[in-house]
């Protein structure tokens, strides 16, 4: 018998079958569903959806030839990829027609400067590139970059000496940057061969750089250098991908700009970095994984890369390759971040006296003793061994960050409250929490503990009119509301006191759930009050 032929399947069932894979992060076929929706249409949205889902598949072959289907590229997506594609083939002219002001479409002109100067770069017209940047207006969303790009221009061309001013003010105007570009310039300075500038570079970089030192000594740094336009725009594409990233209102472009930040400098650890990150928090972990792991072991960010590929890890619930991961980093390098991050994972496996002992480690083997990297680490170490019910030994942790950082609240906080749970020194106790209040008066939770810290002292009515500050501060802290619920349990307002313990039942962990039932059942009692 013949075979009946399938009906071909309807546009609208197509089109929901292509929100469902995309919605389901099976961006590849709902690229392939969108594309072929948009050969049969003469509807512009359907061509740019299947543009850009290829784009978020990683598909970037596909998303160019459906461009090129289209005969323009008109979204932000299809314009940046565009840019990319042409800046890494050389193709100069096709990626100004894309950044020229457009009256349609996305308008990109802002970075028509970027790609002018690194044109004259390339020809070796490093001073025809430094006037083009100069020419850019301060209300520009490149002017920030200005700096940065003039000196890794002059960089390119070899004169480190007249590059440094401008190295000097990009670094001090950098912010959350600064990490990332002082590595970048010090690989600049060592391709320009000048090794005292490049180590100079290294200067304000925390703790122990002998790892990149040695990436310098012998090219490692190339991953992370900035020397040619496709690497400038890659650059500023992992700048913008951050600042949709941290905004939280479109991860879907945000992606996207960081897939093409990867596309124009397939080598560069920075864009690897972040694109793996985005993947792993819109739940594509294997993905994810591929990406942290082709950052090479001796690339200098290689560090953080390995968070990347931990945190990824403990998130989805695999600790124990996360563990492995971060055991053989410690193993291999004994560096004090490799211990730290062993720490963590250690503590996430609530094996306390193990992450105590890395996390002692960690402070041992920074060489060099930084008060602003040391405190956190024997602050985690304290409550590591705090929660192995070693007192002693977390009390003198805690003694030695004090001596460090004598007014750091979370510091003061953590002791005074870890006192007041054991009933040890109140009058000592009360005294660093309220320190620690004056320090940080915004802090709900180092509120909570000195609203505590009255209620075990017996004062009652103060400790309500505190608790119920850091309540307001918190409202959604579970170990608050149970304990402005125990004061005013205490101060005999018992009807309100249920209303709180209410409020905390619907936050706290499942370990407090039958504590704080059986007080809104049968009242306070010693058994129920909170520690």
């Amino acid at each position: 018998m013949a075979r009946v032929p399938e009906a071909p399947e309807s546009p609208a069932t197509a089109y929901v079958t292509a929100r469902a894979a995309s919605i389901s992060g099976n961006h590849g076929q709902a690229a392939q569903i969108y594309a072929r929706l948009a050969a049969r249409s003469s509807d512009n949205a359907l061509g740019e959806r299947a543009i850009s889902e290829a784009i978020r598949a990683g598909d970037t072959a596909l998303a160019l030839r459906l461009i090129g289907r289209a005969g323009e590229a008109s979204s932000i997506d299809s314009k940046l990829l565009v840019i990319a594609d042409a800046l890494k083939h050389g193709r100069t002219e096709q990626a100004l027609k894309f950044v020229a002001r457009s009256e349609t479409g996305a308008d990109l002109s802002f970075w028509d400067p970027l790609v002018r100067a690194w044109d004259a770069a390339e020809r070796r017209n490093p001073s025809g590139a430094l006037a083009i940047l100069a020419q850019v207006p301060r209300n520009s969303a490149l002017f920030p970059f200005v700096d940065e790009e003039s000196a890794f221009i002059l960089l390119k061309a070899g004169k480190a000496a007249e590059a440094e001013p401008y190295a000097r003010r990009a670094i001090g105007s950098a912010g959350a940057r600064e990490y990332r570009l002082r590595l970048a310039l010090a690989a600049g300075f060592a391709a320009a061969r000048d090794r005292q500038r490049a180590l100079a570079m290294l200067e304000g970089i925390p703790g122990d750089t002998t790892a990149i030192r040695r990436a310098l000594d012998s090219g490692g740094m190339k991953s992370i250098a900035i020397d040619s336009a496709a690497r400038a725009f890659s650059d500023q594409l992992v700048a913008l991908a951050l600042q949709l990233r941290q905004s939280g209102r479109d991860p879907d472009s945000a992606l996207n700009t960081a897939r093409i930040a990867a596309f124009a400098a397939p080598d560069s650890s920075s864009a690897a970095i972040l694109l793996g990150t985005m993947l792993a928090e819109q739940g594509r972990l294997a993905n994810a994984l591929a990406v942290l792991e082709s950052v090479a072991a001796n690339d200098p960010l290689k560090p953080e890369a390995l968070d990347a590929q931990v945190r990824a890890l403990v998130d989805n619930d695999r600790k124990q390759e996360a563990l492995a991961i971060a055991k053989a980093a410690a193993d291999r390098s004994g560096s004090g971040d490799d211990f730290a991050r062993l720490g963590d994972v250690y503590g996430e496996l609530d094996r306390h006296v193990e992450a105590a002992e890395a996390y002692r480690q960690a402070v041992t083997r920074l060489r060099v003793v930084e008060n602003a990297r040391i405190w956190p680490l024997l602050l985690l170490q304290a409550s590591e061994l705090e929660s192995a019910g070693r007192w002693p030994e977390a009390k003198a942790a805690l003694g030695s960050a004090i001596a460090l950082a004598p007014d750091e609240p979370l510091i003061l906080n953590f002791l005074g409250y870890s006192k007041l749970e054991r009933g040890e020194d109140l009058d000592a106790a009360e005294a660093l929490i309220r320190k620690a209040s004056e320090l940080a008066p915004d802090n709900a939770s180092i509120t909570d503990s000195l609203g505590w810290a009255l209620y075990k002292r017996g004062r009652f009515d103060q400790a309500i009119d505190v608790l119920q500050k850091a309540a307001v501060g918190d409202p959604a802290q579970a170990e608050i509301q149970e304990h402005l619920g125990d004061a005013l349990y205490a101060a005999g307002r018992k009807f309100e006191a249920r209303f709180a313990w209410q409020a905390a039942l619907a936050t706290a962990d499942e370990k407090d759930t039958a504590r704080i039932r059986s007080k809104i059942e049968s009242g306070l009692t010693t058994a129920t009050a909170a520690r």
